[in-house]
């Protein structure tokens, strides 16, 4: 079956200070989408479906969308905050959508086959597109009750920015596969040079300079969405009168493989990493996309 990528791009980027998935960041105004599709389409995908917000929805379309008309099919669908499990209302109060888990519940609906999610404002590279799309085309499952995800990881040394916190899934692995992950918010580099991080329940940690990140390029199959919606009733359930609660993927993804409900490969790349979690990120951004459209990774203008 044709492999989608399900793109994460509903956040309005609140500590971006705007839409950062229309920011131009290559040399002839590129957007980091720009170059995401491109490496995706490069890989072998043939379908591209955007998770946005309805109100920005034209612009979204007109500005980011159009740019892949005729050269893979394009769809989109809306992360909506009130749209919830039956039984289940947004208490009064709540103003944000439940975290990238319910972002993946809005296109459950508009995926029947296998998927790679990725964030709309991440840099991956080439080579992490082309292990996903490998896994998918090579991977030869045992006939058991068990799901089979993977997951393209990052050193967390690799993945952190100078001018702000950050959130990771942080990865333990088992003979190439996922046995633990965990998120850990508000990631930096103190001043003793060492690495922290808090726990879900608010406990600083060390976090060592290798460790392996999520950056949310998961490889999923359609039973997925099943397995999410289990999860999802019972976070909402336990917290969804909580007005700034998010259920999130690598949570999820842990809870399935805690309960051997699934296993998720680990996939190594040569690609590197970089993002624009705040404005002070773009110029690293826009010369490190610059380097590698001189060393010759990418055309210019994108083609």
């Amino acid at each position: 079956m044709e492999t989608t990528l399900l793109i994460l791009a509903a956040g309005m980027g609140s500590r971006y200070g705007g839409l950062k998935q229309m920011d131009p960041m290559g040399p002839d105004g590129e957007t980091v989408l720009d170059y995401s599709v491109y490496d995706a389409i490069r890989a072998g995908f043939k379908r591209v479906v955007f998770i946005i917000r309805e109100d920005f929805a034209l612009a979204f379309r007109e500005g980011v969308g159009a740019r892949f008309e005729g050269k893979i099919e394009v769809d989109y669908v809306f992360q909506k905050l009130d749209d919830l499990p039956e039984g289940f209302s947004v208490p009064e109060g709540r103003e944000k959508p439940w975290g990238t888990t319910h972002a993946i519940r809005a296109a459950r609906n508009a995926v029947s086959g296998p998927f790679a999610v990725i964030n709309a404002d991440d840099f991956y590279g080439a080579d992490a597109y082309q292990r996903i799309a490998a896994y998918f085309k090579e991977s030869n499952h045992p006939d058991d009750s068990m799901s089979h995800y993977c997951m393209v990881g990052y050193h967390i040394n690799k993945t952190l920015s100078d001018h702000g916190d950050v959130n990771r899934g942080i990865c333990s692995e088992n003979d190439g596969l996922l046995s633990e992950v965990e998120e850990i918010t508000e990631i930096k580099r103190e001043q003793d040079g060492k690495i922290y991080g808090n726990q879900l329940d608010g406990t600083r940690i060390e976090i060592d300079e290798y460790a392996l990140a999520s950056m949310n390029f998961w490889g999923f199959n359609h039973e997925f969405f099943a397995q999410l919606e289990e999860h999802f009733i019972q976070f909402l359930k336990e917290s969804g009168n909580e007005l700034k609660s998010e259920c999130y993927i690598p949570t999820l993804v842990d809870d399935l493989i805690s309960k051997k409900k699934a296993d998720c490969r680990l996939l190594e790349t040569t690609s590197s990493w970089f993002g624009v979690t705040y404005p002070d990120d773009k110029p690293h951004v826009v010369d490190a996309i610059k380097q590698l459209v001189d060393q010759g990774t990418y055309p210019s203008p994108l083609s």
